[in-house]
Parts: structure tokens; sequence; C-alpha cells
């Protein structure tokens, strides 16, 4: 297990990234992206809408502009929040690897940290040019109560050594919300305030978003 205690002295400052499809953003992800960043001492987590993520089997993603519109209706009463358009403006698959390449040229004074779910990467060797992903930013894998990352990172360091102390993980108690459960909740005319900020909630009501999936 990697050091879990929030390092205040370092030689660079620290990007969080914050990549999903966000359809929607919800309340786990943004305390996700402020528990990491609290506890890696990150000067400001950057989130990413992905434009065609290869690894989605939902043919009915919502258009990208409404998901970066709901990003930035959830994240703007947060200074250290901020967004990029970079995926959904490229054309194609939104791959992490060319993403990551621009960011590296971008914020060339910054090291980077990946927030994710810890479902993503327990598929991270999946993910295309994953050894040089690696070698790029550190992760940190966030996880819902109650889940042992033990296993899988003693395994990662025992098979792939040059990730020694690049993924870490963080317990993050909002992750039992997730978008599929909104989604469905809206299709089932269930509640879902409190769920996700209250400007999103309304965002989906007047868009109609997901009543007819």
């Amino acid at each position: 297990m990697t050091n879990m205690k929030r390092v205040a002295l370092h030689e660079k400052p620290r990007l969080g990234i914050m990549g999903g499809t966000f359809d929607p953003i919800h309340y786990g992800h943004l305390v996700a992206a402020e528990m990491a960043r609290g506890e890696f001492d990150l000067s400001k987590v950057l989130f990413i809408p992905s434009g065609t993520p290869p690894h989605k089997i939902r043919r009915d993603v919502s258009a990208a502009n409404l998901r970066y519109e709901m990003v930035e209706l959830a994240i703007k009463d947060n200074p250290a929040f901020d967004l990029s358009p970079l995926e959904i403006e490229r054309r194609g698959l939104s791959y992490t690897v060319e993403t990551l390449r621009i960011l590296r040229r971008t914020w060339p004074e910054y090291e980077l940290y990946f927030i994710t779910g810890t479902d993503a990467l327990l598929e991270i060797f999946s993910w295309r040019e994953a050894e040089e992903i690696l070698t790029m930013i550190q992760f940190i894998g966030a996880a819902r109560p109650g889940f042992d990352a033990s296993d899988f990172l003693l395994k990662v360091q025992q098979e792939h050594p040059e990730t020694l102390g690049r993924i870490h993980y963080l317990e993050v108690p909002a992750l039992a919300i997730s978008s599929t459960d909104i989604r469905a909740r809206v299709r089932n005319k269930q509640p879902i305030r409190y769920l996700l900020p209250e400007p999103v909630r309304l965002f989906l009501q007047q868009h109609g978003l997901y009543d007819a999936e």
C-alpha cells in the first residue's frame, strides 16, 4: 500500500486530472475530487469530460456539449476546480494517453495526478499504451468504503515495479452514488434530489435527459 498521508513538501506543484463521461456529474465525483485535492496537496483539479470514450458500451451517451455544461454548473462555486474541453473538441475516440501527452506539454511545471474510480484502475492495463501512461502520471484510485485495494496494488507493484509509489488509494464515502443509478432513477421517475448539485438536477429536468432511455 502507498502512503496515504498528505505530503506538503514536494518539488513541483500538483495538478489533479478528473476524467470521465459525467453523464451526469454527481456528488460522488465532486467529493472524490475535493478529497483528493486535500489529501494529495493538489493545486487544482481539472475536469475533462470525455468525447467519445472507447470503453463505454452505452450508445446513448448524452451529447458532449450537454455533459460539458453540467460539469460547468457543478463546479462553478469551487475556485480550485477548473474545466477543459480538450477531449470533447477532439475528433474520434478519446484515449487517455493522447490527453495526457497534451496535458504534459500544456502544464510542464506540474506533476499530474489522475483521479479515477478503482473499477477503472482494475482495467488500466487494457488501456491503450498503458505502460507509457504509468510513467507519465500518478494515479489516485477513489473507492467506495469497504473496498480493499491492497491485493490489487500488491499485484500491480509486483508485476510492474515501475509503478511503485505511483498508484494510490483513497476511500470516498459519497461514491455510493453513481451516474448509472441516477439515470435509472430519472427513467423510473424516482427522486434524485441531493444526489447531485441542484443546478445539474434542474438542467436534467429542463433538457429531459434520460427520460426516454
